[in-house]
């Protein structure tokens, strides 16, 4: 798991279940390959790890990617970090997720906006700032009230990495529950949204990558500029 997965992976817990226990959480997509939300999920909590492969972190094996193995209305909150871009019908996942939140539950998601291709065993997409949106627009289609509190993209930090991340409740009637933000905390991000507002901030069209040759243009150019200065400055001194 890539730094700024972990790091909000945890603000999202600091943010979302500060001093809450006895809740039941579901990681989905839950196999350690090199890091895992476990280790800074909330303590005295019920925390099970699901993925259809076995491996570190794995409590449950799914037998269908695509079927959840818990009752209707049964889990208080779902976790998903890096695991959409790998599922060819992730829109189907996401209609089962609501199906076994409560009422009042919650629902992170962190997919890459960016990055290499990786196949674990696929690697099929990528979410842009409207993602999250449509998929409350999905959820709401199929019957639910799901309601997206917030959303960006992260900035990058020492990996190559931006990552889209959302956070639901299912049913809009238990918004007000959650009056906190992970971006109220955490300003390393563009394309900010933030119920109920519908305006984007910290707005950008381009993305970091698109915009970091731009940057080291204008310090490039900066830096001779710079130079030449230093030289009108050294020879008006003599």
């Amino acid at each position: 798991m890539h730094d700024t997965a972990l790091e909000i992976g945890k603000k999202f817990f600091e943010t979302y279940t500060k001093g809450k226990t006895s809740l039941k959480i579901i990681d989905v997509g839950a196999q350690d390959v090199n890091g895992s939300l476990r280790s800074v999920a909330p303590q005295n909590n019920d925390f099970i790890g699901v993925d259809f492969v076995a491996g570190k972190g794995v409590d449950v094996i799914l037998k269908d990617p695509y079927k959840l193995p818990f009752d209707d209305e049964s889990i208080d909150v779902i976790v998903c970090s890096s695991c959409f871009e790998h599922s060819e019908f992730f829109w189907i996942l996401f209609i089962e997720m609501q199906r076994v939140l409560k009422a009042n539950g919650l629902l992170y998601i962190n997919v890459p906006s960016n990055g290499n291709f990786h196949r674990h065993p696929v690697d099929c997409w990528r979410f842009y700032p409207d993602s999250g949106k449509a998929l409350q627009n999905w959820a709401r289609f199929s019957g639910y009230q799901t309601t997206l509190i917030e959303s960006f993209i992260s900035e990058q930090k020492n990996d190559i990495w931006n990552d889209f991340v959302a956070v639901y409740v299912k049913d809009l009637q238990y918004v007000d529950q959650y009056p906190n933000r992970i971006q109220n905390n955490y300003t390393n991000f563009k394309n900010g949204l933030s119920y109920p507002n519908s305006d984007f901030s910290h707005y950008s069209i381009k993305s970091e990558d698109q915009r970091r040759p731009f940057y080291k243009r204008i310090k490039k150019r900066l830096y001779k500029l710079s130079l030449k200065l230093k030289r009108i400055y050294n020879k008006i001194s003599f």
